[in-house]
């Protein structure tokens, strides 16, 4: 490639903040290599993405809406979605378009797939979405987030997995920094600091549960309590806060923390559903976790998450018809109890990170972009 034709990079990511937090963290390293960086996206990750990048929003949907006629509609959304990405791609003529799956990601890398640009995948769950296994095949390379001990758990066909490789999922450079940093000071007598939250779309059933597993534990152990717990709605935040109160134990609650880094760096234990960019921060912060799965995806991609930072020692697992308070409050008294759990840990736990990520694929991209691969 001539050196005056500048590198014109396509992000193709949407729907919720899993896949359009690590394109982001992407574009801010394909951005320092100088590239020209570009999103194609849908309604909701514009909102993610507004004030950092350029983006362009396309229209899209799925085949597994209720009914005929949701079915119907969904593919009328992705072929006008679809129209209006090969429309955009002849204009913008990207050099690579990267897709970051879910259904928003589709129109524009199959559009370039048919105009013959290399395309490149990235996935950040356990197993491979369907919407990347429907694009996989004309991808160039397929990059991964995490290695599963056995390649037929990823989802993938044999012939696309000699594609892929495994580069991890980007996170912003302020949980990157994280990695370096020591696990903060925690011994028998001192605050346990917890984290609580649902992911960008939160849960309610934390609200429901955490709090009252609280109140079963005795008047010392409560005393050695701090709580940040991200609540879902005004009312629940509300109500979670009063109820901390009631127990006396020291709470801050929100819908929403703008400073999670910083407040992650004080974490000794974090309580949360297992999406994929929590599984990345997490293991690249060094922070133990007791996960909470979703527990509503047919291919059980939360729990293979979770279970994968367990299978490191890192973290532990309660599948959501298992979290009681009774289970809850056996678990944090163990704690309480033995903080060199936590520790050790958060040792293991980084052992699974990759606080590179952002590079790698951005090595990757490299490649394709100069004919190197």
């Amino acid at each position: 490639m001539a050196d005056d034709i500048p590198i014109k990079i396509l992000l193709s990511s949407g729907g919720t903040g899993g896949h359009v937090f690590p394109a982001i963290a992407l574009a801010h390293d394909l951005e320092s290599r100088g590239y020209n960086v570009h999103f194609a996206t849908d309604r909701r990750g514009a909102s993610y993405i507004q004030g950092q990048f350029d983006y362009t929003v396309l229209a899209s949907g799925t085949f597994t809406g209720r009914g005929l006629k949701g079915k119907i509609l969904g593919a009328l959304s992705l072929l006008k979605g679809y129209i209006k990405a090969r429309i955009f791609i002849k204009n913008y003529a990207p050099t690579v378009v990267i897709g970051f799956g879910g259904y928003p990601s589709v129109p524009a890398v199959l559009a370039a797939q048919h105009k013959n640009i290399p395309t490149l995948l990235h996935e950040q769950n356990a197993i491979v979405g369907k919407a990347n296994r429907y694009l996989a095949p004309k991808a160039i390379r397929i990059a991964l987030s995490l290695k599963l001990d056995s390649e037929e758990e990823d989802g993938l066909e044999s012939e696309d997995r000699v594609r892929s490789v495994v580069t991890g999922n980007p996170v912003r450079p302020e949980i990157s920094a994280l990695f370096t940093k020591p696990y903060p000071t925690l011994h028998g007598n001192s605050i346990l600091n917890i984290l609580v939250f649902g992911g960008s779309q939160g849960a309610s059933v934390l609200s429901n549960i955490i709090p009252k597993s609280i109140e079963a534990l005795s008047d010392e152990n409560r005393k050695r309590l701090s709580i940040t717990q991200q609540c879902r709605t005004q009312q629940e935040l509300i109500d979670t806060q009063d109820f901390y109160k009631s127990i006396n134990v020291q709470a801050d609650c929100a819908l929403f923390f703008d400073d999670m880094p910083d407040r992650l760096s004080k974490t000794h234990l974090v309580i949360s559903r297992s999406g994929a960019s929590t599984i990345a921060e997490l293991s690249v912060a060094g922070r133990p976790a007791l996960f909470v799965p979703y527990p509503h995806h047919g291919d059980q991609q939360q729990f293979k998450n979770a279970k994968f930072l367990a299978d490191c020692g890192g973290a532990w697992v309660i599948p959501e018809e298992e979290f009681t308070i009774e289970a809850i409050q056996a678990q944090l008294k163990m704690f309480l109890q033995t903080p060199e759990l936590l520790f050790k840990a958060s040792e293991s736990v980084r052992e699974c990170a990759h606080p590179d990520a952002a590079r790698k694929l951005g090595n990757l991209i490299t490649a394709v972009a100069l004919g190197w691969e």
